[in-house]
């Protein structure tokens, strides 16, 4: 059993690696240090480079981009299952295994809503029981929950 956990913690490990090497990569030449704050800013309309850690370097005035309508309706459909973690930055719900009511399976789920946009393209559902993962049409029934909710949080707030 112990062995367990230290495989889960290595896992964890490897997924954190993997994740900060796919960050982006500065140019090093001498051209590039060379740039000026002006030319920096003729380019400014051009499209930057990002990273997963780009939330680290947010300025305090910038607002989060995530649907708040998507993500209490994320919450309120699976409020049975224990929530691990949130990042209302990245817009990711983490939650741990639990059984839903009347159900005899246990789940887990991860929630990532990448939009502003209250839209099915902005929400991302990925569900996984003990057994492996879940059915493409559960994922999609859950999905089609939440979105069913977002809409009547939105209606009920009177902005339609």
């Amino acid at each position: 059993m112990k062995y367990g956990k230290t495989l889960r913690v290595s896992v964890m490990g490897a997924i954190c690696l993997s994740l900060a090497a796919c960050g982006g990569r500065a140019d090093k030449s001498p051209a590039s240090t060379a740039r000026t704050t002006s030319h920096k800013e003729e380019i400014q309309g051009e499209a930057t480079k990002s990273s997963v850690f780009d939330f680290l370097n947010a300025k305090p005035d910038q607002t989060v981009q995530v649907n708040r309508y998507l993500w209490t309706a994320s919450l309120d459909v699976l409020s049975f299952l224990p929530v691990q973690s949130v990042d209302p930055f990245t817009g990711v719900i983490v939650t741990g295994y639990g059984t839903p009511p009347g159900g005899g399976r246990s789940y887990r789920a991860t929630i990532h809503i990448k939009d502003p946009a209250l839209d099915a393209r902005s929400l991302n559902v990925a569900l996984q029981s003990k057994g492996g993962p879940v059915s493409a049409s559960t994922t999609r029934a859950v999905e089609d929950a939440i979105l069913s909710r977002a809409r009547q949080l939105r209606i009920a707030d009177g902005k339609l």
